[in-house]
């Protein structure tokens, strides 16, 4: 009985023995593996946009442009078939790429209402003199079929109405022809009246003038502008009154009518127009019959998507226009630097993003891949997309990186030997953050010699105003417009393939892609802190 006892609890104490290693061993396994998931967690390496932005390869740049700007693309003109080609091309590459279309429906091209408007027919007659157009004026915006009748014109000087100077200051132009010259004034000490200093303003200087002026002049609504503004008034009576071609957005038309007009129908109706700046009232008769001409059509945008995985609300825009001058006299404009070196640059800036998403590093904002027609013709397809369709909401748009010529060298920096630069514009125009992250991703990556020139206010060149990132930042949305500058072969035939510098275009690509990796991925939205009205 005794040894049975002994027995039976030497076997109870087997049992507990065996059940306490079973009991320790699933506990040191359990906590093995909670040991061994903290550490894949603490091992996750955080995403290096290195990795990525070395897939973006002169190789693969250098094959995609000699695509894009072969002559099978026949310069890409918008609305020919040679730019048809080119968007199904961008299409097809965002499709081999995995990268979805931006618009909800599925598709890739947002069409862009176009018209080219032909020259109009309109009459003009002052104090019972009939004047003729291109001789004595040219129509330079699309208006709307009408006329006008009336017994008075309002001379209202420069035209200006700014903080420091206004010449229509107890002036009502509403519903009124409106006379107004070219410039702006200065004082006794030569100083102009606007800037305060020996520096001149957007008001005399064409690019911007032209436009500001319309714009105040309607803003007042003035019936009609006439603009005396004699040292361009043959260029623009070549480019508006003997040539059709000009094109806009479908329904454009203005209810102003807006002409420039030459030195007999302004001294016509203001004898000493060049030195009176007194505003007054002509009283003298003034007749108008305008009948538009055009002819309607589509061109496209292309816009690929890649949704950001935390802040998907938030988005980056990166653009490039894909059109260029198409064939003149015979010869194909290939625009490989304009803007083919910009488009492809986009393409590959989209793959490198593409291969981090499809390796768990995603980009924490949305980056919107913006492909934009009619650049050439006026910056139409990205004022359709910021003006009146755009696909992300503009609230949402974080900034714009736009890509314009960055394929080349020019002849400053040539001469310089320096072929590791960049032109910046705009950086610093709406948001000094920006511009801080901008300088600090260069510093840290690539150390490119960032030139500056064409961003100063008043750069005669107006660099600013005439790439797609304008239509941007004029809604207060933060740019970078990257350029080259030009060169020899500027809207020419001879911007061909085999002239682009590859390495650069690469380096240059490289340093867009980390820009824009900092921008989607950073914990803050970048401050806005010089917003305009």
């Amino acid at each position: 009985m005794f040894f049975r006892n002994i027995a039976t609890t030497l076997s109870t104490l087997t049992t507990m023995r065996n059940s306490l290693l079973i009991l320790t061993t699933s506990l040191f396994i359990l906590g093995c593996g909670s040991t061994q998931e903290k550490t894949a967690s603490k091992s996750k390496v955080p995403a290096n946009p290195v990795d990525y932005a070395n897939s973006i390869s002169s190789d693969e740049l250098k094959e995609m442009l000699y695509v894009y700007a072969s002559d099978e693309f026949e310069g890409r003109n918008t609305g020919d078939p040679g730019q048809k080609k080119a968007v199904n091309y961008l299409k097809e590459q965002y499709i081999n790429m995995g990268i979805p279309a931006a618009k909800s429906d599925g598709d890739y091209f947002q069409n862009v209402p176009l018209e080219i408007m032909d020259v109009p027919k309109v009459d003009l007659t002052f104090n019972n003199k009939q004047f003729k157009a291109v001789d004595d004026f040219v129509s330079v915006s699309a208006s709307k079929d009408g006329g006008i009748s009336t017994n008075e014109i309002i001379y209202a000087g420069y035209g200006i109405q700014d903080d420091n100077y206004s010449d229509y200051k107890d002036l009502n132009i509403k519903g009124k022809v409106v006379l107004i010259k070219a410039g702006e004034p200065k004082n006794a000490d030569g100083n102009y009246l606007v800037s305060g200093t020996t520096e001149s303003s957007k008001w005399s200087n064409f690019r911007q003038e032209y436009a500001s002026k319309r714009d105040v002049a309607k803003d007042l609504g003035a019936a009609a502008v006439l603009l005396y503004h004699p040292d361009i008034y043959s260029m623009a009576a070549s480019r508006f009154g003997r040539s059709s071609g000009r094109m806009s957005l479908k329904g454009n038309a203005e209810d102003m009518y807006y002409f420039l007009i030459n030195t007999s129908l302004a001294k016509a109706i203001l004898e000493d127009i060049d030195t009176n700046n007194t505003s007054q009232t002509i009283e003298k008769q003034f007749d108008l019959q305008y009948l538009s001409a055009s002819n309607e059509f589509y061109s496209e945008n292309v816009a690929a998507f890649i949704k950001g995985s935390e802040k998907p609300n938030e988005v980056i825009v990166i653009s490039a226009h894909l059109d260029h001058e198409g064939i003149k006299n015979g010869e194909i404009y290939n625009g490989a630097d304009d803007d083919g070196s910009g488009t492809v640059s986009v393409l590959e800036i989209a793959d490198a993003f593409r291969t981090a998403e499809k390796n768990g590093h995603g980009p924490k904002r949305s980056i919107l891949f913006l492909h934009v027609t009619g650049e050439e013709k006026g910056l139409l397809g990205s004022r359709y997309y910021t003006d009146i369709d755009p696909i992300i909401p503009l609230e949402n748009t974080v900034a714009d990186l736009n890509i314009d010529m960055i394929g080349r060298v020019d002849p400053k920096h040539e001469e310089a030997g320096d072929d590791n630069y960049l032109y910046l514009i705009g950086s610093d125009k709406l948001s000094t953050e920006l511009h801080n992250i901008s300088e600090e991703i260069n510093k840290k990556y690539i150390n490119m010699n960032f030139d500056y020139t064409y961003n100063d206010d008043n750069d005669p060149n107006r660099f600013y105003y005439r790439s797609d990132h304008y239509n941007f930042a004029k809604n207060n949305i933060p740019v970078i417009f990257y350029f080259n500058g030009t060169h020899a072969d500027y809207h020419k035939p001879s911007d061909t393939p085999d002239k682009i510098r590859y390495d650069l275009l690469e380096n240059r690509t490289r340093l867009i892609f980390y820009t824009a990796w900092e921008l989607a991925n950073r914990a803050d939205r970048i401050v806005v802190d010089k917003a305009t009205e």
